[in-house]
């Protein structure tokens, strides 16, 4: 496919985010930035929010991992249903309740000043390292397939990207990014939907040949039940508990869009509503992928890495209508992976680390302070989309969670010792435990074959953090100063 059509829609949606921004930016202060003055409807954020859950790492890694680990990510998500009903039942209330900005302000109340700044530290570290393997993967392919027809290399493409973020999020922050969701969220899932069509449609398919010619196939395993298996179901599906207890409910960027809801009952419909609609979603792309694969070895296709084989079929085999509609997908997909990172991880140096809520400055000094921020958080992400070129070597979702266990693990932790426990602990000791834990599973994850007759860790590697950070707490737990205290 020629790639000028590509350019233009590319063009074209960039325009029309702008035109959502310009709508929604006017008059912005930090409150409207921050939680958009709590006026988002909740069933436009829900909407929005299976985007920014699904991002380009689903978009173009998740059908091209179906390769590799068939339907077996399915027990993850069957998990995510258990990990909502507790952001639900006990992280939306407390935040609520406590009428926070930040959700790590919690951590300060629980522990004290060294535990929240560790907590936003961690999350910073995981939502920068996370969002850099979402971004690098989206701004790559469209590298790929557009700009390096025009020979512009890789790394302007990157600043031009970076960019265009940064200028659209730089005034309306949260209230803007509710509204750019509900339409990235479209375009990705119809993106999806219409490939699927036309793969069946150029195969012969009728919408019943398709549905039997997946689930017949060698892709369609949902169970593993080798339990020294990363894929092994039930610790698929403990991990699907806890990744959107912890990516969800324990990430400001989620989170930042839930609190941006009038009420706590709307937050609650919110959350709900996402929940019931992910597993289907997720079935919608792991179907994609395998039909993707079926078509590659009917037509005797050497399939490429993983990442590329959704871009690979959709631009150079199924013709213009096809690399249109997965064009249109893919931007949607690009900006999904990276405004809410900016927005979120602005508020939370603000907020957090700066404190600029508690200085005593001018309205003024502190929204220069926050543009500032937000400039320095867009260009760190595009050093670390440039690291990632050159580093990453696996597919992209399965490196995001790969990294998330490390990263949001000491989270795990300290907020499950907070909620579970009564007992203060030595604040000083809180970031020494919360950097050994990740060492320890690093470690644990090292050796796991040679120490545990064969076992090797997946996606569970998070709970074994959060369990080493919980017993650091408890080694250093304070003594019990009344007889409630447990």
């Amino acid at each position: 496919m020629n790639p000028t059509p590509m350019l233009c829609i590319f063009g074209v949606y960039t325009l029309l985010i702008f035109l959502i921004s310009r709508a929604t930016s006017r008059k912005a202060d930090d409150n409207v930035f921050y939680l958009g003055n709590r006026r988002s409807p909740w069933y436009v954020v829900a909407y929005g929010m299976i985007g920014a859950s699904l991002s380009g790492v689903t978009f173009l890694s998740e059908p091209g991992w179906v390769k590799d680990t068939q339907f077996s990510y399915l027990m993850v998500v069957a998990g995510y249903v258990a990990g909502y009903a507790v952001i639900v039942a006990v992280l939306l209330p407390l935040y609520y309740r406590l009428n926070l900005t930040s959700i790590y302000t919690y951590l300060e109340k629980r522990f004290g000043i060294c535990a929240y700044r560790t907590g936003a530290s961690f999350f910073i570290l995981s939502r920068l390292a996370g969002t850099s393997l979402r971004m690098f993967l989206t701004v790559y392919i469209l590298y790929l397939f557009v700009f390096r027809y025009w020979n512009i290399p890789f790394f302007l493409v990157s600043i031009i990207f970076v960019a265009l973020i940064l200028l659209y999020t730089f005034r309306g922050g949260i209230k803007t990014i509710v509204w750019t969701d509900t339409l990235q969220t479209t375009f990705m899932l119809l993106s999806v939907a219409v490939s699927i069509y036309l793969i069946g449609k150029e195969m012969g398919w009728s919408l019943h040949d398709l549905v039997t010619r997946v689930m017949e196939s060698e892709y369609s395993t949902v169970i593993v039940a080798d339990w020294t298996d990363e894929r092994f179901y039930l610790k698929q599906f403990l991990s699907g508990v806890f990744i959107p207890i912890v990516m969800t409910g324990l990430d400001q960027d989620m989170m930042q869009k839930n609190l941006s809801c009038r009420n706590l009952r709307d937050a609650r419909k919110n959350m709900i509503g996402l929940s019931l609609v992910l597993l289907p979603i997720n079935l919608l792309f792991l179907s994609l992928g395998a039909v993707l694969m079926i078509y590659a070895q009917a037509n005797g296709i050497e399939v490429p890495e993983s990442d590329r084989l959704f871009a690979q079929v959709a631009v150079h085999r199924l013709g213009g209508v096809a690399g249109i509609v997965f064009t249109v997908g893919l931007v949607a997909a690009a900006y999904s992976s990276a405004d809410g990172t900016l927005t979120a991880v602005t508020t939370s140096i603000c907020i957090d680390i700066l404190r600029l809520n508690r200085r005593n400055i001018s309205d003024r000094k502190r929204i220069r302070l926050r543009y500032l921020v937000h400039f320095i958080v867009a260009l760190v992400s595009l050093l670390l989309i440039l690291c990632v070129k050159r580093l990453n070597n696996q597919a992209v979702i399965d490196s995001v969670f790969s990294v998330a266990g490390y990263t949001y693990g000491p989270l795990l932790g300290l907020y499950a010792f907070g909620l579970c426990c009564k007992r203060a602990v030595h604040d000083k000791a809180v970031p020494v435990i919360a950097l050994l834990s990740p060492a320890i599973a690093f470690l644990l994850d090292y050796r796991s074959q040679q120490w545990l007759g064969g076992y090797k860790f997946g996606f569970e590697l998070l709970i074994v953090n959060g369990l080493i950070t919980f017993a650091g707490l408890w080694l250093c737990r304070k003594k019990r100063t009344s007889p409630n205290d447990e």
